[in-house]
């Protein structure tokens, strides 16, 4: 069996942040705020304290203390609470890629997907997130009515590796 383990993290608050309007003065009043740029598509930056996800061309997942948003948001956009309905799954090992190959429409093995960048992709008729960790992590943002399923899937998936 390929080395992965699929484990849930605890509950944590997860936003939509999402720009409708002057995305230019919202990434300047941001990074004057946070003290880093908005990510672009399919990448990640902040810390602990505040992370940003991108994902869609005006649609970011964040983490951390949101507080700084609403104002630096004013009028060109939102946030919007998601964590209720998103569980965030950890695959570990050196076998998450492998494992994300099967029954998805991604490839997790190009090295452009590197520590740092985010994909949503589709596995096993569901729409999850993807973000690496580290060179053996990859976190899985999956929605909360398919977390049994999804993890029984990768469970059975990852015996079947070889």
């Amino acid at each position: 069996m390929t080395d992965v383990s699929v484990s849930t993290l605890p509950h944590a608050p997860l936003w939509a942040l999402e720009i409708w309007s002057n995305p230019n003065a919202v990434a300047t009043r941001f990074a004057a705020a946070a003290g880093f740029a908005l990510p672009k598509m399919g990448a990640s930056s902040g810390g602990d304290a505040l992370r940003l996800i991108r994902y869609e061309p005006t649609v970011w997942l964040v983490e951390g203390d949101t507080t700084a948003l609403p104002s630096i948001l004013e009028n060109d956009g939102a946030l919007t609470a998601i964590g209720g309905g998103v569980t965030r799954v950890l695959l570990s090992g050196e076998g998450w890629r492998r494992l994300l190959m099967e029954g998805g429409v991604f490839d997790a093995e190009n090295p452009a997907f590197a520590v740092g960048s985010s994909a949503t992709t589709i596995i096993d008729h569901v729409n999850i997130r993807l973000h690496v960790l580290s060179e053996n992590t990859c976190l899985a943002y999956v929605p909360l009515s398919y977390t049994q399923g999804i993890i029984h899937f990768w469970q059975e998936a990852a015996k079947a590796l070889d």
